[in-house]
């Protein structure tokens, strides 16, 4: 078994398709289908179901997944420990984002290449419930995110920022000159809020039960530039982290009146693993950057 062979097994399982997996990894089909059947041949069993162009995992073959994503993954933390004992400031940085992080990254994300220009950057984008899963797989290797447990013991959690849940409305709308709301002034307006499965969403919707506030929601979508742009045009209301917000010009956050609305931010990365030095000088670097707002 070579990892070769796991590394084109992983991407064909992956993907459902050889002819896509091996177009991804810049070899031919027949090069790709070869390897996998030595690979079955090995372990003596099938690792595909072969149906039409489509491939699909056995019972076998999802075993297989697991153990062979761990095996890769554990190969490249041994080769990103000696290229750090080396010194050298190379290699791909895996970093998992929420999306009310966009306007807090952007200005790093130009900085940081400048100054480590041997570091490739990969900027993942999704829910935390998304997120953390890739994080403890070793699919990412930081994340960005609210978290409200603070106690898991497979993590490290380093404190970065306090925002609030915000009421977000265009210029234009009626309740635009508010300087802040309480919560009973949410009900009755027409409202557009993120998906179930949204930091904020989920945030949201704790408060809301807690205090028995029913909103008028026209409008659920799994986009946020979407969603802020529908209420820039001037009706529609939203329920957002007030990061997500910065940056709309034409939009006004409203805080809504009460402490339960503020939130911590992390950056978490795994406990009792050696940290890429990537990884640490990036942390470094965005402590830096939010230092006076901490």
């Amino acid at each position: 078994m070579e990892l070769r062979q796991l590394k084109y097994f992983v991407h064909a399982a992956e993907k459902g398709n050889f002819t896509a997996a091996a177009e991804e990894l810049y070899i031919t089909q027949s090069t790709l289908s070869q390897q996998i059947m030595q690979l079955e041949a090995e372990l003596n069993t099938h690792l595909f179901d072969r149906i039409g162009r489509r491939v699909r995992l056995t019972e076998s073959g999802q075993v297989m997944l697991e153990h062979a994503r761990f095996v890769l993954a554990e190969v490249d933390k041994t080769r990103q420990a000696i290229e750090d004992l080396q010194g050298m400031l190379t290699g791909e940085l895996r970093i998992g984002v929420t999306y009310a992080f966009t306007a807090l990254l952007l200005p790093l994300l130009t900085s940081f290449p400048k100054k480590y220009p041997g570091i490739r950057l990969r900027i993942v984008y999704a829910s935390p419930d998304e997120l953390m899963p890739k994080l403890l797989a070793a699919d990412l290797d930081i994340v960005l995110t609210f978290h409200t447990s603070g106690q898991d013991d497979a993590l490290n959690m380093v404190p970065l920022l306090k925002s609030r849940i915000v009421m977000a409305v265009s210029k234009n709308h009626r309740l635009a000159s508010a300087k802040s709301l309480p919560i009973e002034a949410l009900k009755g307006v027409d409202m557009i809020l993120a998906t179930r499965g949204y930091s904020s969403r989920d945030f949201l919707d704790e408060i809301l039960f807690k205090h028995n506030i029913g909103l008028s929601v026209g409008i659920e979508m799994n986009d946020v530039h979407s969603l802020l742009s529908l209420v820039e045009k001037g009706h529609w209301a939203t329920l957002l982290n007030e990061r997500a917000v910065a940056g709309w010009k034409n939009i006004v956050a409203i805080p809504v009146k009460g402490k339960e609305w503020e939130r911590r931010s992390y950056i978490i990365t795994q406990k009792n693993t050696h940290p890429k030095k990537s990884a640490v000088r990036f942390m470094e670097e965005l402590l830096k950057q939010t230092a006076n707002e901490r």
